[in-house]
């Protein structure tokens, strides 16, 4: 996607727009340094984002008698770009409180702005549950996207096969060899439907003591999953349906919810449509996990992988060590990322 250039009248303007958030910011943080100064802030303390509000965040506290509650905080300028999932280190007052520090992250899921920036969008994520259903019909090729995604992240991915129910005679075959198939790659595969309590035991068992984020196309029933997973808070799930209907979604704010036996589950619309049009096509073999052993032993050193001789990936094809259907896949993706405007 490339950079739309802007007018001398519209680059005025951002510039404009951000002086003035420069020069707010720099007013929180003059008011926020008197706080420090006049001892008003409580001690340092352990707490974790829930979610982000422009230049405020939930905190919930970690230690002692704020464990558990959930603050609304001001952050320092200099702490960059915090994000639901970071854990930081932050200070009580009389009316909210202070983030001061951030912790290290594990990990963090990215995707890019309007203007082609990646940006990220949650932290510390352990499981990417890449959801797919019976109906609609679910395509290889979408669930690779997801993967290589995931991959690229360094987030483990789950692929969940939802509405379980539906299966029948005239589909089981089909799906259960496209599952085959990533399940031979080393990929986690679970099978259940948001009717069936005991079809969510492994489910909850494999989230409990995670965070976990959920992607997939729409009405694979993802809404549904997280209802049962967090009794209580459909309502709130519902609010983020209804804007992504209507557009709202942009600001990519992510919620973090505790699971009533352990874990988290980080939900925002931002993340369940992640895709890959920030890509350059050079990274994107390295999300096809099974590719890794034959990269570089190619005759040629750009080979493609498509009919150059001495492609190690055409003949791990033949020695059946690759899908065939994962390589067409890779080269489909390729592709798009290769066309001028790509979107995908």
């Amino acid at each position: 996607m490339s950079k739309r250039k802007l007018t001398r009248r519209q680059s005025w303007r951002v510039e404009k727009i951000q002086q003035e958030r420069t020069a707010r910011a720099s007013k929180r943080d003059d008011v926020v340094d008197e706080q420090l100064e006049g001892g008003e802030l409580g001690q340092e303390q352990h707490g974790l984002i829930i979610s982000h509000f422009g230049r405020q965040v939930d905190v919930e506290g970690l230690d002692g008698e704020q464990a558990g509650i959930i603050t609304r905080c001001h952050m320092r300028t200099n702490l960059g770009q915090l994000v639901t999932g970071d854990r930081i280190i932050w200070r009580a007052g009389t009316e909210g409180g202070v983030v001061v520090a951030q912790l290290p992250r594990q990990t963090e899921l990215v995707r890019p702005n309007p203007q082609g920036e990646l940006r990220p969008v949650a932290a510390n994520i352990d499981f990417i549950v890449v959801t797919i259903a019976v109906e609609p019909t679910p395509f290889a090729n979408l669930v690779d996207r997801y993967l290589v995604a995931s991959e690229l992240s360094g987030i483990e991915p789950v692929i969940l096969l939802n509405k379980s129910d539906l299966l029948h005679d005239g589909n089981r075959d089909e799906l259960l060899a496209m599952l085959d198939t990533y399940q031979r790659i080393g990929y986690k595969i679970l099978t259940t439907s948001a009717n069936g309590d005991d079809a969510l035991t492994e489910l909850k068992a494999m989230l409990d003591g995670r965070v976990s984020v959920f992607v997939g196309q729409s009405g694979v029933g993802k809404s549904s999953l997280i209802n049962s997973l967090l009794p209580g808070v459909d309502i709130r799930v519902g609010e983020l349906s209804a804007q992504t209907r209507k557009g709202r979604h942009t600001t990519t704010t992510a919620r973090l919810f505790h699971f009533p036996d352990g874990g988290d589950l980080i939900d925002s619309p931002g993340i369940r449509e992640f895709g890959l049009w920030h890509l350059e096509p050079e990274r994107l073999i390295e999300g096809f996990r099974e590719f890794h052993p034959y990269l570089g032993l190619c005759r040629f050193r750009d080979c493609r992988h498509e009919q150059e001789p001495g492609c190690a990936i055409k003949g791990a094809i033949e020695q059946n060590e690759i899908s065939a259907t994962r390589v067409r896949s890779f080269q489909h993706i390729r592709q798009t990322l290769l066309a001028p405007n790509s979107s995908h």
